[in-house]
């Protein structure tokens, strides 16, 4: 966006710079006027006050002081450029495990068939654990068995079984979803096979059981996580039986429901993704205050719908179940073909394609290297909190950046609107050394845009080109028409010298532009949010700067003295109180309705007409609830009469 607003105003430079250009040279060709040197000095020192040189180095400035306070909240950023992104994102995909919970799973009462024990479960389960694996499934089934089974406190090995030997191991497979391991009995001399995943995998691995089905819902309910644990019968490496459902608690942490509501209240929708089955996520979503319309992960590859129905179901969701990490690319992608801004959190390895494709890729605390890699920002801190941190800083950077943007475009539309009109009617010209000054003066005190105070707002920030150039376009139109009046006034009227006129137009077009980035920090009344000191003196040293050289005649020329310095200064205060009030109204009636007529695309016009029947269905809706509630009274009402 920066590239592109930056392009526009170096393309109306270069157009009207050279239609200036060619003038001069063609009306005043033969005289000393026209002399090629003298006409391509003026041309260029023009180019170079007109251009916005500082644009890009306070867009980088304001976003590598927001990635420093980022810094400071734990929040790493890894591309400058995702600082502003962020702001704009309205849907968070989070990750469930170790996120939005604690990521602490703890054995609770397993559910056992076929005569197993509660020993035999935690056994068999150990045996189908990966060593050394970080898991946290695998860490709390360890832990669970080294400190319940007797035949593991004594070992001489770490990772020995007394009267067991594994003799091969299938690690865990996002696709299978299970571990598998084959396992030999030392004293018997036979070989059976250990599996140990997913419940409906286990279920589906052992023929289906209902009564396994009706337990592990049973244990969902309760917000308990289940894993089936399922070995070889006697005899046989090919048929599994199923030993029983290992039951595991992982709590919501205590911030995450409060994340959540105060993420919804910025406007970002946050959507669960777990690979847990779908009755669990609904009571994990439950417990966080989320909504509980959570989709199993096969609508994501529905065969028998449309695309636009998918969507359509993504939007509405709270989350996704049962997903592995194919299916969060796919809800990235099918969320950003709708214009979605999307933030995507991961740890594994297999979380990266779904990090690189979202709109702002977030690696969570504790994530793999190729996670941190694939990820624009990085959190140093467990938990979501840290993300809403982030989300009021972007915030408060880009509506710093917009500011300046907005402020930029419409000094830049004043100076050349002025200029070329001053220049093709009258001929007239400021001295280079002005010029250039006016430049290096106010970039350089709006450099400290970084630090003001920001309005942080309720809702994800878009850049709105066609408000901003519109508005840009009318603030630079009607200080081109006070410039215009300061000229006629101070040399048809007060009939001040040629060199006065100069610096009068000098402390003018310093002054009245630049007081404007007061009424562009916030679409509301500048009083609604006062700039910081920082900021505040910085712009108004460079104006009292100016004043004073002009007051006192110091590369301007001649002298104005402190009557004409102060009036100066006080109708560009006066003007910019004006041109708040007109920006406030531009704001308050520039919508999508306003755009759609004024400039109606057919993507307008489809959006316009959608937008029409979703109002019309919503009034029938509260219509017939009025109708409903009105038929309630009137039967409390006859209910009162006969009593």
């Amino acid at each position: 966006i920066i590239n592109r607003i930056g392009n526009f105003l170096i393309l109306i430079t270069v157009v009207l710079v050279l239609i200036i250009l060619i003038y001069l040279l063609v009306v005043n060709r033969g005289t000393p006027k026209g002399a090629f040197k003298k006409v391509l000095e003026q041309v260029l020192v023009l180019t170079i006050a007109a251009i916005p040189v500082g644009l890009p180095t306070v867009m980088s400035v304001t976003m590598a002081m927001g990635a420093k306070e980022l810094a400071l909240r734990k929040v790493i950023v890894k591309r400058l450029t995702a600082v502003e992104e962020m702001a704009s994102v309205s849907v968070l995909c989070s990750d469930k495990t170790g996120t939005l919970t604690l990521n602490e799973l703890t054995f609770d009462e397993p559910y056992l068939t076929n005569n197993y024990t509660s020993e035999d479960i935690l056994l068999y389960s150990y045996l189908a654990a990966e060593p050394g694996a970080n898991d946290p499934i695998e860490f709390a089934v360890r832990t669970a068995a080294e400190e319940q089974l007797e035949i593991l406190k004594n070992r001489t090995h770490k990772h020995d079984v007394p009267g067991y030997k594994v003799t091969s191991f299938l690690p865990f497979n996002p696709a299978t979803k299970m571990t598998q391991a084959t396992v030999l009995n030392l004293n018997s001399q036979e070989s059976f096979k250990v599996a140990k995943g997913a419940p409906q995998v286990i279920i589906r691995l052992v023929g289906g059981d209902d009564d396994a089905v009706r337990a592990v819902n049973a244990l969902a309910k309760r917000g308990l996580r289940a894993l089936g644990v399922a070995r070889t019968k006697h005899g046989s490496l090919e048929e599994y039986e199923l030993v029983g459902m290992i039951s595991l608690i992982d709590p919501p942490r205590p911030d995450s429901g409060e994340t959540i509501r105060r993420c919804n209240d910025m406007g970002v929708d946050v959507k669960m993704i777990t690979g847990d089955q779908q009755i669990i996520a609904k009571e994990v979503a439950h417990r966080l205050g989320m909504g509980r319309v959570i989709l199993d992960a096969g609508h994501l590859v529905d065969a028998d719908k449309s695309d636009e129905e998918i969507t359509e179901h993504c939007i509405r969701a709270d989350g996704f179940a049962q997903v592995i990490p194919e299916h969060k690319y796919r809800v990235v992608e099918l969320l950003q073909n709708r214009g979605i801004l999307v933030g995507m959190t991961g740890d594994g390895v297999n979380d990266a394609p779904a990090l690189k494709k979202a709109n702002v890729g977030i690696a969570v605390h504790g994530c793999t290297d190729a996670a941190r890699s694939a990820a624009d920002i990085v959190l140093l801190a467990p938990g979501l909190s840290t993300i809403v941190d982030g989300l009021m800083t972007s915030r408060a950077i880009f509506q710093r950046m917009r500011s300046y943007a907005l402020y930029r475009i419409t000094s830049t539309v004043h100076f050349l609107m002025f200029f070329f009109c001053i220049t093709m009617a009258l001929q007239w010209h400021m001295k280079p050394i002005l010029l250039i000054l006016i430049c290096i003066l106010n970039d350089a005190a709006t450099l400290v845009i970084s630090v003001d105070n920001a309005k942080i707002s309720a809702h994800p920030d878009k850049w709105r080109i066609g408000q901003l150039i519109f508005l840009s376009v009318v603030l630079g139109a009607l200080l081109t028409a006070l410039s215009f009046a300061h000229f006629f006034i101070a040399r048809d009227v007060f009939k001040v010298t040629e060199e006065q006129l100069e610096a009068i137009m000098y402390l003018h077009i310093s002054s009245a532009p630049h007081f404007v980035i007061f009424s562009t920090r916030l679409s509301g009344f500048f009083w609604e949010n006062m700039p910081s000191p920082i900021f505040f003196i910085a712009v108004m040293g460079t104006q009292v700067f100016a004043m004073l050289i002009c007051v006192y005649g110091v590369i301007v020329g001649q002298a104005i003295g402190w009557l004409w310095g102060i009036a100066v200064i006080g109708i560009s205060l006066v003007y910019f109180v004006f041109l708040d009030f007109v920006k406030v109204f531009i704001f308050r009636h520039w919508n999508f309705e306003f755009t759609a007529h004024a400039w109606p695309t057919k993507a307008r016009k489809e959006k316009l007409a959608a937008r029409k029947i979703r109002a019309v269905q919503q009034q029938r809706v509260w219509i017939s609830i009025d109708h409903v509630r009105q038929l309630g009274l009137k039967f409390k009402a006859m209910e009162a009469m006969r009593g």
